[in-house]
């Protein structure tokens, strides 16, 4: 089976891009609005956060048909990207010599995604309830719900514990925040533009202090109708996983949905593909979920 596909797939449904650890300085975006500071220079936790969260608060949804998805060893693809609240995304990739290479999606019930190389052709699909004890958990021990939050809608949590802000160089901040899993306590490091609050670097260690990934967000960009802000880029590393990415969200708009949204939140069907169950073995039901007579259970020992 080609692994390469099915990695590159899985760690983008499983929302690596909010997680951990480079260095490298935010980029404006030439477009963006002439710098103007939103925090004071001994800003308090208090102010840092309600910055942010008030940013990220007013996008309830965002598209952009001009995307593209990048990694080493692997050619550009264009996409379309979706997202509304809570937990709706989609993300079509393809090139212009073969259409169709990725589909990754998530509705409020369950994630999934499709690869066009793998073998077997298969769509993947987990409900997010059975997820921490799922075959995806225990390859990727990372939370679906990070996923957007590396892509720029990232809000602190008033009931867990946050630490700081910690001023670092270049006129920035980190706020620490712990978040309790099944499988021990994992922390998240926010650094943030001190004079804009936009968040700017995302880092996730797990209970031994070793860093999971990373997301870089640059080239932010104020939309000019809703006078919210988003990256057009991120970059995202994971040196578990051996994997780097770069994601351009090119024409992203906000609040704006490109597409019917029945069709955007409904997992696929492809011809060929089977339909697999990475969850729980009991079939499941409701919206948006496959019918029961085109579900295949993995085998507890199947790997990928």
């Amino acid at each position: 089976m080609n692994h390469a596909p099915l990695r590159l797939a899985l760690l983008i449904v499983l929302g690596l891009f909010a997680l951990s650890g480079a260095s490298c300085r935010n980029m404006v975006h030439p477009f963006a609005q002439p710098t103007v500071r939103v925090l004071p220079p001994t800003a308090t936790l208090e102010q840092v956060i309600a910055v942010v969260n008030g940013n990220s608060a007013g996008i309830h949804a965002f598209s952009s048909t001009e995307a593209s998805i990048s990694s080493p060893g692997m050619p550009t693809l264009r996409a379309n990207m979706a997202f509304q609240r809570p937990r709706r995304f989609r993300l079509r990739a393809q090139t212009a010599m073969t259409g169709a290479e990725v589909d990754l999606g998530s509705n409020d019930e369950l994630f999934w995604f499709w690869v066009r190389r793998s073998e077997p052709p298969a769509v993947y699909f987990c409900r997010h309830d059975q997820f921490p004890t799922s075959h995806a958990r225990q390859a990727i021990p990372i939370e679906p719900s990070w996923l957007v939050e590396a892509l720029g809608v990232i809000e602190f949590d008033p009931a867990l514990p946050h630490q700081g802000p910690y001023p670092l160089p270049g006129d920035r901040f980190e706020v620490r925040t712990v978040r309790e899993t099944p499988h021990g306590p994992v922390t998240r490091s926010t650094v943030i533009d001190a004079i804009r609050g936009w968040v700017v670097e995302q880092h996730v260690y797990d209970a031994m202090g070793q860093r999971l990934a990373t997301a870089v967000a640059e080239q932010h960009r104020r939309d000019p109708l809703t006078n919210l802000v988003l990256p057009r880029v991120v970059r995202i590393d994971s040196p578990q996983a051996q994997f780097s990415m770069r994601i351009n969200l090119g024409n992203v708009q906000i609040n704006r949905l490109a597409g019917n949204p029945a069709e955007l939140w409904s997992i696929p069907r492809y011809p060929g593909a089977a339909l697999v169950d990475l969850g729980a073995p009991a079939t499941p039901s409701g919206p948006g979920y496959p019918q029961p007579d085109m579900l295949e259970t993995t085998p507890a020992h199947a790997s990928w």
